[in-house]
């Protein structure tokens, strides 16, 4: 047997074996997805989406943790989207390429492997205590916000990366100045590869409850938090709550919940991606 049949043979075995790691994960999927909505599915209501937290499983409801989550992400959204998009498009376009500048690639490229809860450690410590910002909604969307600074700024980078140099030069040619150059050339043919790290690192703040949890997020909120200093619980937080409690009624709870928290993540994934296609179309033509 040659090297070149050799080599055919494990080409082979190596597709064997991504297809089996592919189904693995595919049926892995299946059977929580299946398991989730075979106990929430019957719970689900419009009583459930618009009560308040209760002691008792059939009369709780998702509604604070509701409104908390979208206060949370819109904030989330508002803080870092502006700060990561800049940062990443200064480092590309106008940092220098020096030890410094290298210096701070590496960080933010390992930032983006740090555990959560280490920067709810970090967020409970500056803005909790620091800034006395206390349990708010500020405090918590500073802390995600932190937490996912690292992935749009990469994402952004290698958007930004991405655009052919003639396109930049073409627009310089014809006397465009460099923002002009980055406006209206750079950041248009990059849009498609930001749309999705935001997408990413959205669907990532979601679902977080560690970081949350440790800056004093509550379990029990009787209200609607009506500004971004008031006291907050999210989703994911309402229902590690209710998987914790021994009665199966809240375990059926948790399992409606998941199922919101799935409907409310594909809904936002799927005006991203929406976006993504119409401006690719828009760019192509």
């Amino acid at each position: 047997m040659n090297s070149s049949q050799i080599n055919r043979i494990k080409d082979q075995l190596f597709k064997f074996f991504a297809i089996i790691c592919t189904a693995v994960g595919i049926l892995v999927l299946l059977v929580l997805l299946f398991d989730v909505f075979s106990k929430g599915l019957g719970r689900l209501s419009w009583d459930f989406l618009t009560n308040l937290p209760s002691r008792f499983a059939e009369r709780s409801g998702i509604y604070t943790a509701l409104h908390g989550m979208i206060w949370m992400l819109i904030l989330t959204i508002l803080i870092s989207f502006p700060i990561g998009i800049g940062a990443g498009v200064y480092l590309e376009e106008y940092g220098t390429k020096n030890r410094l500048s290298r210096f701070i690639e590496v960080n933010i490229a390992n930032l983006a492997g740090v555990p959560s809860v280490i920067y709810g450690i970090l967020g409970l410590q500056v803005f909790n205590r620091m800034l006395q910002l206390g349990n708010s909604l500020l405090t918590g969307a500073l802390t995600l916000a932190l937490l996912i600074l690292p992935i749009i700024i990469v994402s952004t980078r290698e958007a930004v990366k991405a655009v052919p140099k003639s396109l930049r030069e073409a627009s310089l040619a014809l006397g465009a100045t460099k923002w002009q150059t980055i406006r209206r050339v750079v950041l248009p043919s990059s849009f498609g590869g930001i749309i999705t790290g935001l997408i990413l690192s959205v669907s990532r703040a979601i679902g977080e409850t560690a970081p949350l949890i440790v800056i004093g997020a509550l379990v029990y909120v009787p209200f609607v938090p009506r500004g971004p200093m008031d006291e907050f619980t999210v989703l994911p937080i309402q229902i590690f709550n209710w998987t914790t409690r021994p009665q199966q009624g809240f375990v059926t709870n948790a399992a409606a919940a998941i199922i919101v928290l799935l409907i409310f993540t594909f809904f936002l994934n799927g005006i991203a991606v929406y976006l993504r296609n119409r401006w690719y179309r828009k760019i192509k033509s």
